[in-house]
This record gives C-alpha cells, sequence and structure tokens, in this order.
C-alpha cells in the first residue's frame, strides 16, 4: 500500500470519504501543501476549519519526542482524519501518506470525475531511519532545465526524500551565477561540444551546449523545495572539476597564460585551481554568494579526484607544501579544503566532501560522502566523522540496471534494483542516490535511470534496511512484499509521467 513503508501500520475495516464540506485543521503552511496536493484532481476545496473534529482533517503540531524531528501517527476512522507531529516536517510527511491512501488518480495534474476519495480506516506510527535520505543530481554536465528541477522535487517528497544534493560546476559547465565573477557562467556556462556516444568511442557531436541558473531562479526553487519538506545542499566541485572556472578565469589555474576551453570531454581534467592566495579569496566570495541563495546549513564543496600533477610543477604550491610542513604536495588539498571550511563556518555552515579528502587531510567536522565502496563508510566512521553512505555499489544510478544490449547507454553497470533495495548502511547519518548526467543528456533517461531504483533507496533510508540472508541477498518473501508496494507506487509515478524503467521480472 504505501512506500516507503511506516514503521507501523494497522489496516480495519472502514473508511472515511472526503467531501465539498471536508474541513482542515492545520498549521498555515502544511494546510497550502496539503490542498496543493490534493485539490487539483479532486477539486476538493477543504476549507479551514476552526477546530479538530468530525468531518475534519486534523494535522497538528504536539510534543512528542518519540517522533523525532521528522517522524508522524496518524490516525483515519469513519470520523475524520487526525495526525500528530512534533515539528511541521512531520506533518508534511503525514501529507504524503494521506495522499498515497487515496486512489491513485489524486496524482493526476486535472481534475478526475467519478472517483470516490476514500481513505482505508488505518492507525499509522512512521519514523525515519536516518535523517537524511537524499538525492543528487548533476546538472553541471547537461544543464537540466528549471521545469525538471521543480518535478525532481516533486517526486523527492513523494518519497519522503528529504534533501537534494545539486552538483553546480564541473568540468564541463559551471551553471551558478556568481554576480561577482560574471564569466564563471557567461564562458564557464558553455561548451563547444560533447561526447557522441559512450567516452571510449572517441567521438564527438560537435553540437555547442550551456546554460545556467540565476540567483533568484535558484531561491524560488529553494522556497518551493522547502514547502515540501526538501532542503537543497549545493555543491560546487573544488580544487578538481574546475576546468570551467579555469577557462572563465585562467588566473584561477595553475599556468595563466595558457586559455583553456570548457570540457568537451567526460572523465577527470588535469587542471585544477592554483593554491594563490587570490583564488583562495576567490572562492571565498564565491561561497559568500552561494550561502545568500541556499540557507541549508551543508554546503557541499566537492575535492573528489584532484589530479596533483600542475601542483607538483608548480613551485610556489612545492614551496607551500613545505613552509606547512606535508609530507606531500597533495596533502595541499586538505589544507586548501580546510580554508574552505573555516570559512564556511564563518556563516554558520558546515562543509561537506567527497571521501578522497579522508586521503588528503579531512577538515575537523565535515560531513563524507563516502562513494568508492562500503570500506570508505567504514574508514569515515573510523575517523568519528558524520558520514553520508553513497557507494557506487548500490547508489550510482547512473549505471545501467542490466547487461541487456537494449540498456541505453550508461558510464558503467550494472546495479540491479534488487541490489539497491538490499543496500545495508549501517551505522551513518544517511543514505543517498547519485545521477551524474554524463549519459543522462534528456529528463526522460534523468526519470528513467532513477526510478524505481531510487524508490527502493528512499525505503532503506524512511524504513531501514531489510534482513538480508546468509549470502546479502533479499530474501524472496521481503522482496514479493516490496514489489507488491512498488507497483502500487509505479501506478503513482505514471499519473505524474515519470518515465521510469519497467522493473525487471
Amino acid at each position: 500500500m504505501l512506500l516507503p513503508r511506516p514503521t507501523r501500520l494497522i489496516r480495519e475495516a472502514g473508511h472515511f470519504t472526503l467531501g465539498a464540506t471536508t474541513g482542515l485543521f492545520a498549521p498555515a503552511g502544511v494546510a497550502d501543501l496539503l490542498r496543493e496536493l490534493l485539490t487539483p484532481a479532486t477539486g476538493l476545496p477543504l476549507p479551514t476549519a476552526g477546530a479538530p473534529g468530525d468531518g475534519v482533517i486534523s494535522l497538528l503540531v504536539r510534543d512528542d519526542p518519540a517522533l523525532g524531528a521528522e517522524g508522524y501517527r496518524l490516525r483515519v476512522d469513519p470520523t475524520g482524519v487526525r495526525a500528530v507531529a512534533a515539528a511541521e516536517a512531520g506533518l508534511r510527511w503525514a501529507v504524503q501518506t494521506l495522499r498515497q491512501l487515496l486512489p491513485d488518480q489524486v496524482y493526476a495534474a486535472g481534475p478526475v470525475r467519478g472517483v470516490p476519495w476514500r481513505l482505508p480506516t488505518v492507525e499509522i506510527v512512521d519514523v525515519p531511519a536516518y535523517p537524511w535520505r537524499g538525492s543528487l543530481l548533476d546538472v553541471a554536465r547537461w544543464c537540466h532545465p528549471l521545469p525538471l528541477l521543480y518535478r525532481y522535487v516533486d517526486v523527492l517528497a513523494m518519497h519522503k526524500l528529504n534533501t537534494l544534493h545539486l552538483h553546480l560546476t564541473d568540468d564541463q559547465g559551471w551553471r551558478f551565477e556568481v554576480r561577482r565573477y560574471p564569466r564563471l557562467t557567461e564562458v564557464g556556462g558553455f561548451r563547444a561540444a560533447s561526447p557522441a556516444g559512450h567516452l571510449r568511442d572517441g567521438r564527438s557531436d560537435g553540437v555547442p551546449h550551456g546554460g545556467w541558473y540565476r540567483q533568484t531562479e535558484l531561491r524560488d526553487l529553494v522556497d518551493y523545495a522547502a514547502r515540501r519538506g526538501v532542503r537543497i545542499m549545493p555543491e560546487i566541485d573544488l580544487p578538481g572539476h574546475a576546468q570551467a572556472a579555469i577557462a572563465a578565469y585562467p588566473e584561477f589555474g595553475n599556468d595563466p597564460t595558457r586559455q583553456l576551453a570548457v570540457g568537451t570531454t567526460w572523465g577527470i581534467s588535469t587542471h585544477v585551481l592554483n593554491l594563490e592566495p587570490a583564488t583562495l579569496a576567490a572562492v571565498h566570495h564565491i561561497l559568500d554568494e552561494v550561502v545568500q541563495v541556499f540557507p541549508f546549513e551543508y554546503v557541499h564543496v566537492g575535492g573528489d579526484e584532484v589530479p596533483t600533477a600542475e601542483w607538483a610543477a608548480n613551485p610556489a604550491a612545492v614551496a607551500r607544501a613545505t613552509e606547512l610542513g606535508l609530507p606531500r604536495v597533495a596533502d595541499l588539498q586538505g589544507w586548501w579544503t580546510g580554508r574552505l571550511a573555516e570559512h564556511l563556518a564563518g556563516h554558520g555552515r558546515r562543509t561537506a566532501v567527497w571521501d578522497e579528502l579522508l586521503d588528503r587531510g579531512v577538515p575537523g567536522g565535515s560531513t563524507v560522502f563516502a562513494w568508492r565502496g562500503i570500506d570508505r563508510i567504514d574508514l569515515a566512521r573510523s575517523a568519528g566523522l558524520p558520514v553520508v553512505a553513497a557507494p557506487y555499489s548500490h547508489t550510482y544510478f547512473d549505471w545501467a540496471e542490466s547487461d541487456d544490449p537494449a540498456e541505453p547507454l550508461a558510464i558503467a553497470g550494472v546495479l540491479p534494483l534488487r541490489t539497491v533495495y538490499g543496500f545495508q548502511p549501517g551505522d551513518v547519518l544517511g543514505v543517498q542516490g547519485q545521477l551524474w548526467s554524463e549519459y543522462l543528456p534528456t529528463e526522460q533517461r534523468v526519470w528513467w535511470r532513477a526510478f524505481p531504483r531510487l524508490a527502493a533507496l528512499a525505503e532503506v533510508g524512511w524504513s531501514g534496511p531489510v534482513p538480508t540472508d546468509d549470502t546479502g541477498a533479499v530474501p524472496p518473501g521481503v522482496w514479493a512484499e516490496f514489489r507488491s508496494r512498488l507497483t502500487g507506487q509505479l501506478r503513482r509515478l505514471d499519473r505524474v509521467g515519470v518515465s521510469y524503467r519497467p522493473p525487471d521480472d
């Protein structure tokens, strides 16, 4: 019935039918969300009620430590609906559950006639297993249009995923408007061509691509997401994956006399930011604008796949490493990221990094996104650092789902749905699914790769990992129960126009 699976659900006989006189008693923002989600299909006005009572949907904030920041209790019986949560965040997830309890036609964008809008009689207690439940969407390789980002937020909220990790910059494009450095988007936001076929084929499409998001557009997206309980974490990937920035401002690179182009192939560029005070100051200015747009407590500063050959060949960088007493030039990355973390702390923000920093000096207090394997999760935990589990083995949804030759072009593979559902993250801050977009140039391809695997990960994040057998496989009975509920969720995705990949038998 519900996905993610609630902590506890008791189904009883009977139902409550929504009608023209059904009232709504709730905090203003939650009431607005419920109407926004239900009224288009049902046509019901859900007028404000003066108090909880019969015939009313009552959504109440009540002190209940057992529910935490996002949990809720929900009771539907023939007289009405009552949900309580310790904070409005929990009520927003109760709204999503109410939506799932109704016929799937409620997800239609316009009026649906002849459907009895019945809620079954249920008693639900629901508390998430992990506080971080996210999805990364890479808009740097392909600048996906804003309407897709809005729809993506909607679908995350449908699955009780509370974080959109927006990867905004890379070698192949800079998408975040920086008013102090306009060439970052004017130059860095556009490339001359993209790979045709797989990178290994060595072919180019010869077609220019580009675009970027204005700060006002991103602020509006942040506000829209917040109303749905989704926070947005920006990523400005540094000091590697920065060729687009160096193309815009050659003085940021290690050879300021060389004019680079924005990257036109995938993979890892050898060009990285230099370590000069002026470049570090420029990055601080960039982050000053980032935090003005994104109020979320975390800013991700990347740190993945940073080649250090340019630093090793740069006498100033070598001298800096010696001055700091660092045993390797590569360790300058940890020093450099530490300066960004200090600057962000001055804004009251926390720093997120990829797990490469564990090898090069991760700044204290950073949250590590462990992507290179389960062992990286363990390493971050052993270092006493908060960790978001994002290993490619279970959460890289840009990978193909099967080895069928009919699969669309993918960066790698194979990551089946059942493997995702069997993920055992352990004692971590949370989980996150990654959609790197080298081979996701269209909205259709984004949805195809994301779902239903992101739905499976959403259940791991909200409901907790399922028991697995001695081989780490999901037992047949557990899998069958999930697949039954997934079938209902796919009908809902059909209603909202998500072109997901049909699950394998």
